[in-house]
């Protein structure tokens, strides 16, 4: 029974640091989009910002929901939820499913960096 318990809630908290973290990235695309539409950025580091938005989004989700025993595994399941619903996102916005390289290496990013999220929460809320 605990066993059962343990599995639900970790899906749950999955879930829930995955919605956080979309928020988070969808509010810090909004600044970012304020930001190039008032000032004189040039393209280049577009995608460089986009990704370290993500990245960011990620490890506060994971900060901010994990709880309890395996947060690596918690947050790195947030991670690649995060990024396989960014991912089917943008992807409808902008009529493209194509895959590539590039989402392979940002899901296992998005795994890497929500299980140090996930384990600097666990260890942060017991002390």
């Amino acid at each position: 029974m605990r066993n059962e318990r343990l599995y639900g809630d970790g899906i749950f908290t999955v879930v829930k640091a995955a919605g956080l973290s979309l928020a988070i990235s969808l509010l810090g695309a909004v600044i970012f989009a304020v930001i190039l539409r008032i000032g004189n950025v040039s393209e280049g580091i577009i995608y460089p910002i986009n990704q370290t938005l993500k990245g960011l989004a990620i490890v506060l989700g994971a900060l901010i929901c994990v709880r309890g025993e395996k947060g690596w595994l918690k947050g790195g399941g947030a991670g690649l939820l995060f990024t396989a619903l960014s991912y089917l996102a943008f992807s409808a916005l902008g009529g493209d499913f194509s895959l590539s390289w590039l989402i392979f290496a940002e899901l296992f990013l998005a795994f890497v960096i929500g299980g140090i999220g996930g384990m600097l929460a666990v260890n942060l809320k017991k002390s």
